[in-house]
């Protein structure tokens, strides 16, 4: 069983940063890709950014490309997600997803373990 517990989210004004950080449970955190995804109020889950294990090969969704960064700790079976710029758009619960993937994915559906999500709001 993985868990995955997200942290490092907060009050911030727009244009500020904010770096979240989610700590996995687990002795093959290397071989997972891993995902961070955000859920607004009233909207679905979307896709923010991924991370493969393989190769770290990263990919965004288009509304954070050159602000946000994912990265990853195998050492510390941790991965981040830095943000920058932020803007009002941008609040949401984030939350951070593994999947046992060899390359990046969009889909939620195939990420395998979740964690509980960290609120964001970015104030105007």
């Amino acid at each position: 069983q993985v868990q995955l517990v997200e942290s490092g989210g907060g009050l911030v004004q727009a244009g500020g940063s904010l770096r979240l950080s989610c700590a996995a449970s687990v002795r093959t955190f290397s071989r997972y890709t891993m995902g961070w995804f955000r859920q607004a109020p009233g909207k679905e889950r979307e896709f923010v950014a991924a991370i493969s294990w393989i190769d770290r090969n990263t990919y965004y969704t288009d509304s954070v490309k050159g602000r946000f960064t994912i990265s990853r700790d195998n050492a510390k079976n941790t991965v981040y997600l830095q943000m920058s710029s932020l803007k009002p758009e941008d609040t949401a619960v984030y939350y951070c997803a593994a999947a046992a993937l060899d390359r990046v994915a969009a889909n939620g559906n195939l990420y395998n373990y979740w964690g509980q999500g960290t609120q964001v709001t970015v104030s105007s």
